[in-house]
């Protein structure tokens, strides 16, 4: 790791032992929101599985692309959120043709950190990222697609989450082809990773096909050196998927001036992310 990336670390060390932050007392969660317990034996724990729902889907008996998402104790509720939520589901529930399932998936706690990323880091640990992608492909994703109407081909199967969540989430894109066509990559910590992504991507032949929508802020570190590290670790990975073939006009590259590594510019630019990944 180039560079020490102090307030990022600080922000997902939090995370990784469980330092939950009530925000507000009342629960914000949208009526089209359930959870569900499900065992995950590639982990060795149970996961709580949140499900949001579109207004239309019980009138209804169409099918629905399905977004999977990391760290939902964020995506729903302020009550659950560790620093505000993305409000997902306020979002989706103000599109009159929502056409989107979203399962989000509550991260580990303490083993957060274990896992989102692929590789074990020298200094922080970690590296289960693939039995955590395992559960999601081949435990969790067949019973969705059991038990909702969903298109469960890879088309319409999208993944997305912020910092370590953007991590597994772009690793994910590219080690399941066949399940995932599009990825939502907010603020990703390849710092955690950097040598063994780029090298992945590198020996990796990808789908020309796969749509990636990368989103990072300013002023993401503890230091303008650790802000531009961030930024120049997107723009390197978007032009290395450009020039192993993936389409120009499917790599998405953006930088959010002044933005901050927080659920705020996460939460404001979820629409645009969204949209982009929907229509595209």
């Amino acid at each position: 790791m180039k560079h020490k990336q102090i307030k990022t670390l600080f922000f997902l060390m939090l995370f990784s032992f469980g330092f939950y932050l009530n925000m507000v007392s009342q629960s914000t969660v949208s009526k089209q929101i359930s959870t569900f317990n499900m065992e995950a034996p590639q982990l060795q724990t149970h996961k709580k599985i949140w499900v949001y729902l579109p207004k239309s889907y019980q009138e209804s008996k169409k099918k629905y692309t399905v977004i999977y998402m990391h760290d939902a104790q964020n995506l729903f509720d302020s009550e659950t959120s560790y620093a505000g939520e993305w409000k997902v589901d306020e979002y989706l529930d103000s599109i009159s043709n929502n056409k989107t399932i979203v399962i989000g998936i509550e991260h580990g706690g303490e083993k957060r950190m274990d896992e989102l990323t692929p590789y074990s880091n020298e200094k922080y640990g970690g590296g289960n990222g693939d039995a955590y992608l395992e559960f999601l492909v081949k435990t969790l994703k067949p019973y969705v697609d059991k038990n909702y109407r969903t298109l469960s081909d890879k088309e319409n199967t999208i993944i997305s989450g912020s910092s370590l969540g953007g991590l597994i989430s772009f690793y994910a894109l590219v080690k399941y082809p066949d399940t995932f066509g599009k990825a939502g990559v907010f603020s990703p910590a390849f710092w955690i990773n950097d040598k063994e992504m780029f090298q992945l991507v590198e020996e990796s032949q990808l789908d020309p096909d796969k749509k990636f929508f990368f989103l990072v802020g300013s002023e993401e570190g503890s230091t303008k050196e650790d802000a531009s590290q961030m930024v120049s670790d997107q723009h390197a990975m978007a032009q290395l998927l450009i020039k192993k073939g993936v389409k120009k006009e499917n790599v998405m590259d953006k930088v959010i001036p002044g933005g901050k590594h927080n659920e705020n510019l996460w939460s404001t630019h979820f629409p645009e992310v969204y949209q982009w990944l929907i229509k595209n």
